[in-house]
């Protein structure tokens, strides 16, 4: 074996992943840098009263819940949402599909019990895609409206899995009026038995949920929805509807993404709101269980990159010129594209420069070092890494605690492995679907916390 081409091969691995790790590194420092400023700005904090006081006044909701093979926990999650909301001005619209008979029947007993609650059968046997789900149960909604005479003001998201907040429509009364979409924080609850990868996810909301997405607010970025815990105007997708024929795009693996930068390519306005649901308390956010399992976390990952990273780059661009902000928050959206092989070079040259030192020790020649500036990028790529950690760590023991909190480090870990292989699988759904391949739901497996109380959710 020839060691110098070895030492040279690794050296110029580690130099491009050194390189493209301190540019990735840089951007989110200086996200983290933005979130400080945001933290300090009174203007800000002002917006994040307590939402004790708002009254959710006289608007009217419906509530889109899509269930494509539900029925473990649609009947849970109904009527946890009933419980939570009351007796406020509000009519939940359940859609499933024409072979899915375990969810229709389900749903059906919960629409027997009470009246606030629609069953929906799809004209189309299921799985198509989330928002093919979405245009049907606007199809009834329209068709209610225009039998009884009611408007409704703005439909509510959710996902048959999630777990409501008791104050969530009032905090959309609050804001729905001079936006045209209203996005919560959603903190995910960590699985029992997985705190590794379910518990990656509560790092990664709190991190994206806890400060990104303020900081895309303050510099009047798009906002990406999140598909669950948002209201949408019903006049804006009314708008949306005549001008493709339906609100949502069944033609997208992530319509609710591309659904909060076309709010915006209309230049209607969205607000991500995060307010405590009591002085110093825990925010009004949507929770949910998160997969436990790495193939499940993958299958996830790998429709968000596929449609956001990939396909949604197609589909959606760049927005308007010279708007800079948008095209940086962008651009961090589509970075995996990139992030994920410079990783997996960096692992690779890794491994490389363990070869390279057992095979000099073995032959007793004396190991490589790397050259000065090299060393330079190396440190500054281990600087940023640990200010990452920090970050990381503080964002998720506020809103978890420190038991929590000292998890982040390790999962750091996970969530790079996780995306990785779902990075490889995004890449031949991508190229499936260059080559014409069918949308489907490939929605993961759901549970619902049903054994938690009301005090043990808002701590969690």
């Amino acid at each position: 074996m020839n060691l110098s081409i070895v030492d040279a091969m690794v050296r110029e691995l580690t130099l491009f992943a050194a390189v493209f790790l301190a540019l990735g590194g840089a951007d989110d420092f200086l996200i983290d840098l933005l979130f400080l400023c945001y933290c300090t700005d009174e203007r800000h904090r002002r917006r994040g009263l307590s939402a004790e006081s708002i009254d959710a006044g006289a608007h009217r909701f419906a509530v889109f819940v899509p269930a494509w093979d539900e029925s473990p926990v649609i009947g849970a999650m109904l009527r946890a949402m009933l419980a939570r909301w009351g007796t406020g001005s509000y009519r939940i619209y359940v859609g499933t599909y024409p072979n899915d008979p375990a969810t229709i029947a389900v749903v059906g007993r919960v629409a027997a019990a009470d009246p606030r609650v629609r069953l929906v059968i799809g004209p189309r046997p299921g799985p198509t895609t989330k928002a093919d789900c979405l245009n049907a149960l606007w199809a009834a909604l329209e068709r209610d409206q225009a039998a009884e005479g009611e408007a409704f003001t703005a439909i509510v998201l959710h996902d048959a899995e999630d777990v409501v907040h008791p104050q969530e429509l009032a905090v959309y009364a609050r804001w729905i009026d001079t936006h045209a979409a209203v996005q919560l924080p959603v903190t995910p609850l960590c699985q029992p038995g997985s705190r590794l990868v379910s518990g990656h996810y509560l790092d990664e909301f709190a991190q994206s949920h806890g400060a990104t997405l303020l900081v895309r607010q303050m510099l009047g970025a798009s906002l990406p929805l999140a598909g669950v815990g948002c209201a949408i105007r019903c006049d804006v997708l009314r708008q949306i509807a005549r001008a493709r024929g339906a609100p949502f795009d069944a033609t997208s693996l992530t319509e609710d993404y591309e659904l909060g930068l076309r709010l915006r390519a209309m230049g209607a306005r969205s607000a991500f709101v995060r307010v405590p649901e009591a002085p110093g308390g825990a925010p009004v956010a949507v929770r949910a269980y998160f997969p436990a399992t790495v193939q499940a976390a993958v299958r996830q990952k790998a429709r968000w990159m596929a449609g956001i990273a990939l396909a949604g780059w197609d589909r959606t661009g760049w927005g308007r010129c010279w708007d800079l902000g948008d095209h940086w928050m962008r651009m961090r959206d589509r970075r995996v594209a990139l992030s994920m092989p410079v990783l997996a070079i960096a692992y690779a040259a890794l491994l490389g420069w363990g070869l390279s030192l057992l095979c000099h020790w073995s032959l007793g020649v004396p190991s490589p070092v790397l050259d000065a500036r090299l060393q330079e990028v190396v440190g500054f790529n281990l600087l940023l890494l640990a200010w990452r950690l920090v970050m990381r760590t503080a964002l998720v023991t506020q809103l978890y605690g420190w038991r929590e909190g000292r998890w982040a480090g390790p999962r750091m870990v996970v969530a790079t492995y996780i995306a990785l292989l779902a990075a490889r699988r995004a890449l031949w759904i991508y190229i499936r679907l260059l080559a014409g391949g069918p949308l489907r739901w490939d929605k993961t497996a759901h549970q619902f916390p049903g054994s938690l109380t009301d005090s043990s959710l808002a701590t969690a």
